[in-house]
């Protein structure tokens, strides 16, 4: 019972950064920065919206996705194929958005930032109807 209750108490020790930050509404608390200002992209991407990114997460993120009007959308992870492998794992990915609504994965050949051939996994937080609010 001890070993539940002190696994129990660090996984919810680990959850509070993520619970504490707000990350609602563009630009997110803590230490995300706009893509844009640490790779040659452009400050929103159609299909995706403005992203924003903890550095010391690179590459996979999460990548909080924001739409036009500074609302989160969605959360999105940027996974390299060459570590999509026995031998590795990408365990306890945070949703920081909350609520996951329905999730799309698709590979993308690589882009600044994230250069090498990735998996994106995107966590939508809205439901497919309101995926147009980064459509353009």
């Amino acid at each position: 019972m001890r070993i539940v209750s002190a696994a129990l108490a660090l996984v919810l020790a680990a959850s509070l950064p993520t619970l504490a930050a707000d990350v609602s509404k563009a630009p997110p608390q803590g230490a995300y920065k706009a893509v844009s200002s640490l790779v040659k992209l452009p400050d929103f991407l159609p299909g995706m919206g403005q992203l924003f990114v903890d550095p010391a997460t690179l590459p996979a993120g999460p990548f909080l996705a924001y739409d036009h009007d500074g609302k989160l959308v969605s959360t999105i992870y940027m996974l390299p194929i060459k570590e999509l492998n026995p031998d590795r794992r990408f365990d306890a990915l945070a949703a920081p958005g909350g609520n996951v609504d329905h999730v799309d994965v698709y590979y993308n050949a690589g882009h600044p930032g994230v250069e090498e051939p990735h998996v994106h996994v995107v966590l939508w937080h809205v439901p497919v109807s309101d995926q147009a609010r980064v459509a353009k």
